[in-house]
């Protein structure tokens, strides 16, 4: 979809208006949780956490609302989403509507912090979730604003304060949407300065985040650097790593519908979300016509073997990464830079390769779908496990074995583990369950939500309130 420029501009500036930017960033009562410097907007977020802690249970299921709420507001759901594809030049603005929409509803609040309760003759025990207090969260360029949202929504649900960090090339929607959310929430009632970040996202800032002794847990979503740094932070950490989900496909699978599900799996977003399927593995005997599925469902497939080079040499990077200007680009797009023209129904590239292809090795984050052929399910299953580089994050199988889907599950260890459906109905678009962007394979929390940013406690009444 093309971007009106000149609408995004002005929708920007008409919120801008609205939350007060024209007035004096230092002053608290007008910033909306943006801060000049890092060391204030940590401060501003502990004061704002002790006042929280004053605050009743329902008190936080209305914020969790509120913060739902001016997502949802159609106004903002479309300046969000147009913002990000126009300033990070990444995926697409129907599916930026999609994931924000699904952060929105289905981050889960309040409710996911169950009590735990034992009693007997020596009285009665609970244990419960309380908060960290401060939270550091990074936030990524492929999906800064469905990370803040559901993050938002899980931290403050389990009573913490957070300060983002945005990337530097997401900064304006990040700074957009939290100031937003901040309007919203002082309108209910809100301490000041539950989510807050900074006017000029940076490296140096982060670090300065992270060594902060207020910012008592650190959450970082993004690639393996992020993680390890903050793994090495000495504070509570999570860390959302990145992946490279395998798909399987043997002989027993519906494969019309693995082939639809595929392409849309791995065209959701321009195959931004880390979730998004990243290379087939197809048995033998049913490869020809998976592929010959896969093109009715959208899928050009490249078989001069010039023009794959050509592919690699355009996508990937001197050290072996994708080349940053084309991740979340379109399939049309990045067949036009290699002179191939094709219309919008095309969704995904799709070629042969062998398994050490680097478009089989690499998480490409653009619809680049490599196919490779392997003789059995259980070849196909050993190569899935090696090419997952054992990231733990997702990966997809289309069976009606129950053994083999079985045998896979257990082998990869995957966190999300998707059997007969597109890779996004492990986030909950199509599939049950509740949603996160914030998907936590390198540390075990998997996919997060308000417990997972919450410390157990144990209250203990010794000798009474047993009824038994």
């Amino acid at each position: 979809m093309n971007i009106d420029v000149k609408m995004v501009e002005e929708l920007v500036k008409k919120v801008i208006d609205s939350v007060g930017e024209n007035d004096s960033i230092r002053n608290d009562d007008y910033c909306y949780g943006i801060f000049e410097n890092m060391s204030d907007a940590v401060e501003a977020a502990a004061i704002a956490q002790k006042k929280y802690l004053n605050c009743k249970m329902s008190d936080r299921a209305n914020y969790v609302e509120v913060i739902r709420n001016v997502v949802l507001k159609k106004e903002n759901l479309e300046l969000i989403s147009q913002m990000t594809v126009e300033e990070t030049g990444m995926g697409m603005y129907e599916h930026k509507l999609v994931k924000n929409t699904l952060a929105a509803k289905k981050s889960p609040g309040i409710e996911d912090l169950t009590t735990e309760a034992m009693t007997g003759d020596d009285g009665l025990t609970i244990v419960e979730y309380s908060p960290f207090g401060v939270i550091g969260a990074i936030a990524p360029t492929t999906n800064p604003t469905e990370t803040i949202i559901c993050n938002s929504i899980g931290m403050l649900a389990a009573g913490n304060s957070v300060v983002f960090s945005p990337h530097p090339r997401a900064k304006n929607v990040s700074l957009t949407l939290i100031k937003l959310i901040n309007k919203g929430l002082e309108k209910a009632g809100a301490p000041k300065n539950l989510i807050v970040t900074v006017k000029e996202p940076s490296i140096e800032n982060t670090n300065l985040m992270m060594e902060n002794p207020k910012v008592r847990m650190l959450v970082a979503t993004g690639g393996p650097a992020i993680v390890k740094t903050v793994l090495s932070s000495g504070k509570k950490a999570i860390g959302a790593g990145a992946g490279n989900p395998p798909v399987v496909v043997d002989e027993t699978a519906d494969i019309e519908k693995a082939a639809d599900d595929i392409v849309k799996g791995c065209s959701f977003d321009n195959n931004l979300p880390c979730i998004a399927e990243k290379e087939v593995l197809a048995v033998d005997s049913i490869a020809d016509y998976l592929i010959f599925n896969m093109k009715k469902s959208g899928a050009y497939e490249v078989k001069d073997s010039t023009v794959i080079r050509k592919l690699e040499e355009l996508v990937i990077n001197e050290k072996g990464g994708p080349k940053t200007s084309f991740v979340g680009k379109s399939a049309k797009h990045i067949l036009s830079e290699v002179g191939i023209e094709v219309g919008s129904e095309i969704k995904v590239i799709i070629m042969e390769t062998s398994i050490q292809h680097p478009f089989v090795q690499t998480e490409l984050m653009m619809p680049i779908l490599p196919i490779v052929r392997v003789k059995d399910v259980d070849e196909a299953i050993d190569l899935a496990i090696e090419v997952e580089h054992g990231n733990r994050h997702t990966a997809i199988m289309h069976s009606k074995n129950v053994d083999k889907l079985t045998k896979m599950a257990k082998l990869i260890q995957t966190t999300i583990f998707v059997k007969n459906g597109p890779s996004y109905a492990g986030i909950g678009v199509g599939g049950e369950g509740y949603t996160t962007f914030t998907i936590a394979g390198p540390t075990g929390e998997g996919l997060t939500s308000a417990k997972s940013f919450a410390r157990k406690r144990r209250c203990v009444l010794v000798g009474g309130l047993d009824v038994r």
